[in-house]
């Protein structure tokens, strides 16, 4: 039950694409910054673009030794049974570079918004634990963890990514062989933490995307769930995407530059 917040309609003076750069986007900001307040209930959907800003390359970026394959021959069940060590070494590649980055100003902005408001949530499409390294508490992870690995036989969860040494597959104690997990083409999200997803989105006041192209579902159904439910919907891109026209305001920039900005008004 929306308790604080009054939902808007399509025809409110803030259903329009405001630029980053615009004169309007401070009004914008600030009547968003009204908005949330230590009772609100604030969740943030969140895609590749933000990763992208800490400098995780995209999962369709072409470097070096894997620029000849396509993430369609890596990412699915069939390719890992065919080659587990190929597989198995293109998530090392994978891991090695997301170890090298950090959280930026937006993952820290999501975080201090957490400790800010009464209920919060992050749903990620992101695999990479910035969220989680930036401070956020509650994320909930559509697509998996790239850090986390288990048997495909017996399910054993491993904590950690886990490498051959020595050119052989990685097998569990049990003797199946041991994948990352993360969701891969052709597979359903886990079903537990879309469930999850789906309760924040009808229960919030505030439903923020960040970084999201708004094309990959079910995920991308997140928004009209929220719009539904008589949440309000803003969202945080660089460019326009499929869910600006169902978003009562929308910034157009990065979500390091804007989410400070936010953060800004919340304190004064």
């Amino acid at each position: 039950m929306k308790n604080h917040l009054t939902p808007f309609s399509s025809s409110h003076p803030l259903t329009r694409m405001i630029s980053s750069s615009s004169a309007g986007t401070e009004p914008a900001l600030d009547s968003l910054a009204k908005r949330m307040t230590s009772d609100s209930y604030v969740v943030f959907l969140t895609g590749a673009g933000v990763s992208a800003e800490s400098g995780v390359p995209t999962f369709r970026s072409s470097d070096g030794l894997w620029k000849k394959f396509k993430p369609e021959e890596l990412a699915n069940f069939n390719a890992f049974i065919k080659n587990p060590v190929l597989v198995q070494s293109w998530y090392r590649h994978r891991t090695e570079i997301v170890e090298n980055v950090k959280p930026n100003r937006g993952h820290f902005a999501m975080a201090e918004i957490e400790s800010k408001v009464d209920k919060f949530a992050v749903i990620t499409q992101n695999v990479d634990n910035l969220h989680q390294r930036a401070g956020c508490e509650e994320v909930i992870e559509l697509h998996g963890n790239i850090f986390r690995s288990y048997c495909i036989d017996c399910k054993e969860q491993f904590d950690v990514q886990l490498f051959s040494e020595n050119g052989e597959p990685i097998i569990c104690r049990c003797g199946g062989l041991v994948r990352p997990d993360v969701v891969w083409f052709g597979e359903m999200l886990p079903i537990d933490a879309f469930r999850l997803a789906e309760k924040h989105a009808r229960k919030c006041d505030l439903f923020i995307s960040v970084g999201t192209s708004g094309v990959v579902y079910p995920a991308a159904g997140l928004s009209s769930l929220a719009k539904s439910s008589g949440a309000f919907l803003a969202e945080i891109n660089t460019e326009p995407t499929e869910l600006s026209s169902i978003m009562d305001v929308t910034f157009q920039g990065k979500s390091g530059e804007i989410l400070p900005e936010l953060i800004s008004l919340l304190e004064s």
